[in-house]
């Protein structure tokens, strides 16, 4: 018999991915999605298998299927996104995980959560192990997402505890590659398409923040190896790329591997932006084996690729 998955924001960049994945490996998907900041584009390519199926949902609202496996992924990503709408973003991280931990509870299976970076706010520590326990504004702009997300935790944990259910949280740091939107506002996707289009690179600060970028199929083999872990393996651990870059170092590469005559423009930082961003990953070279392999050349030339296309096509 074929395991059959809910992924939920499987329309989404990271859920369109793992799906792929999984019915690579001979799964039945169930992708769900409202999209909000999903994409029909992003699983076009999956609708002619028999073993994939697709539902308009949004998880806010209770969900009644019957699955072996849940993944949740469900929540705008980006900053652009999630401050569009930051009450409905809050309430897909709290209503939508007590719905799938509700769904989860009655069909006593295993439900992952992709949980956030964003959970450490601006870190004190550096780099961030699963241990730190965060820096983050709860009233600021970025709060909806942030605290959504901690929340989100907290009811795994809570669900863990009271309910014996078999949960796994994962924290992801930037993850990039194709099917990514390109006007999610998101560093990689934005120096690209201004790239790509020869317009000025936006800088915010001077451009000494860091971030680590990992390629998505690296991410997505980590959410499946942590979905596939002992049962008593609940997390959190993180998953990300250690290699830190500055976005000026980000800029250029982006300059460089696209031939562009982009510009550097400088603007102000946002609020609550953090300054570094850079995971710990001990956790999870221990308990998975799992490290990234792609380096962020390759991953910059296979997205720059797709972003190059969709112009092509007037996709965008």
């Amino acid at each position: 018999m074929r395991k059959r998955i809910i992924v939920t924001g499987g329309a989404g960049f990271l859920g369109s991915h793992l799906c792929e994945k999984l019915l690579k490996e001979g799964k039945d998907i169930i992708c769900v999605d409202n999209f909000f900041t999903g994409s029909k584009h992003n699983i076009k390519h999956l609708m002619d298998n028999p073993y994939f199926e697709m539902l308009r949902h949004d998880i806010t609202f209770p969900l009644y299927l019957e699955a072996d496996e849940i993944y949740n992924l469900a929540c705008p990503a980006s900053p652009v996104h999630y401050q569009f709408d930051p009450v409905q973003t809050t309430k897909t991280s709290v209503m939508g995980s007590i719905n799938m931990l509700g769904l989860a509870k009655r069909l006593k299976i295993k439900v992952l959560l992709a949980s956030t970076s964003e959970v450490y706010g601006d870190p004190e520590v550096h780099p961030q192990p699963e241990s730190y326990k965060g820096s983050v504004n709860p009233i600021g702009p970025r709060a909806c997402y942030d605290e959504g997300k901690r929340c989100a935790e907290t009811l795994f944990f809570d669900y863990n505890r009271q309910h014996k259910l078999k949960i796994k949280v994962v924290r992801i740091f930037n993850t990039y590659g194709p099917y990514m939107h390109p006007n999610d506002g998101r560093v990689v996707s934005n120096f690209i398409m201004q790239a790509l289009q020869n317009k000025d690179i936006t800088i915010y600060g001077e451009g000494t923040q860091t971030r680590s970028f990992c390629y998505v199929d690296d991410l997505v083999d980590g959410l499946v190896k942590m979905m596939d872990s002992r049962h008593d393996l609940t997390g959190p651990i993180n998953l990300g790329n250690p290699d830190e870059f500055t976005m000026l170092e980000l800029a250029q590469k982006v300059i460089e591997l696209t031939g562009s005559k982009s510009k550097l423009a400088f603007k102000p930082l946002p609020a609550d932006d953090p300054m570094q961003r850079k995971p710990d990953i001990t956790l999870a070279r221990k308990e998975l084996s799992w490290e990234p392999k792609v380096k962020l050349e390759e991953g910059l030339r296979k997205t720059i690729a797709y972003f190059d296309e969709l112009l092509k096509n007037g996709s965008i």
